[in-house]
C-alpha cells in the first residue's frame, strides 16, 4: 500500500521539493529586491528548512538527496523560462548550494542519532552545523562549475562566507520549523489516505501539487523577466 499512499517517500520528496521549488523563484525575487548580497545566505536557511521537513516526514535519509534532484529540476526549468544558458552563474551556483545543503544536512543526519533529535537543541545544532558546512563547501563551486562565487565588494571574501552568520543564525531558526513542519505533513498525508479511497487520487496528488508549482513558476515569470 506504501506505493499508493501519499506519505510514501517519494511523494513527500515531490511534495516538499515543487513547493521549494517555487518559493526559490518567489521568495528569490523578494530577496534580491531588499537585501541581494545576503539573499543566498537567507536561502540557505530556507532550502535547510525543506530538507529537515522532508526527512522528518520519511524518515529516509535519501528523501532529502530526492528533493534536491526536484528542485534542481525546478531551477533548470527556471532557466528555461528566463533563456538562460545551464552553465549562467544564476543556475548552476544555485544548484551547487542545493547539493551542499543536502550533502551536509544528510550527513549530520546520518552522524546524530534519530532519538537525540526529538529534543529542540539538538535541532538547533542540527540547523547551524549543516549551515556552516554548506557555506564552508560553496566556495568550491568555481571548482565544480567553472563559475566563480561572488565575492563581498571591495574584498576577496566570497559572499558566502561573508554572511555565513546570517545562515547559521538563520538555519538554527528554520531546521526546527522545519521539523515541526514535516511532522505536520506526515499527520496531514496519512490522514488524507485515510479519508481518501481512491488510489488513483492519492498516486496523483503529489505530481499535481508539483505541476501546480510549475505553473506559478511560469506565472511569476511571464510578470518579472
Amino acid at each position: 500500500m506504501e506505493n499508493r499512499s501519499i506519505g510514501s517517500p517519494l511523494s513527500i520528496a515531490l511534495t516538499i521539493g515543487a513547493i521549494w521549488g517555487l518559493s526559490e523563484v518567489a521568495l528569490g525575487i523578494g530577496l534580491r529586491a531588499c537585501a541581494a548580497q545576503m539573499s543566498g545566505s537567507l536561502m540557505t536557511g530556507a532550502g535547510l528548512f525543506f530538507l529537515s521537513a522532508g526527512w522528518i516526514a520519511s524518515r529516509r535519509f535519501f528523501v532529502p538527496i530526492l528533493i534536491v534532484c526536484i528542485v534542481s529540476v525546478f531551477k533548470l526549468f527556471d532557466a528555461l523560462l528566463l533563456m538562460l544558458p545551464v552553465t549562467d552563474g544564476a543556475i548552476i551556483n544555485p544548484i551547487f548550494a542545493f547539493l551542499t545543503e543536502g550533502a551536509a544536512i544528510t550527513l549530520l543526519l546520518v552522524i546524530f542519532k534519530s532519538n537525540r533529535l526529538k529534543k529542540l537543541p539538538a535541532r538547533i545544532l542540527l540547523g547551524g552545523g549543516s549551515a556552516l558546512i554548506a557555506v564552508a563547501l560553496f566556495p568550491l563551486v568555481k571548482f565544480a562549475t567553472g563559475v566563480p562565487a561572488c565575492l563581498y565588494p571591495g574584498t576577496t571574501i566570497p559572499l558566502s562566507v561573508y554572511f555565513a552568520p546570517v545562515a547559521i543564525v538563520t538555519s538554527m531558526v528554520l531546521v526546527p520549523l522545519g521539523f515541526f513542519t514535516g511532522e505536520k505533513i506526515s499527520v496531514s498525508f496519512k490522514r488524507f489516505d485515510e479519508a481518501v479511497t481512491s488510489a488513483f487520487a492519492r498516486l496523483s496528488f503529489s505530481p499535481v501539487i508539483a505541476m501546480v508549482c510549475l505553473a506559478l513558476v511560469m506565472f511569476i515569470r511571464m510578470f518579472t523577466s
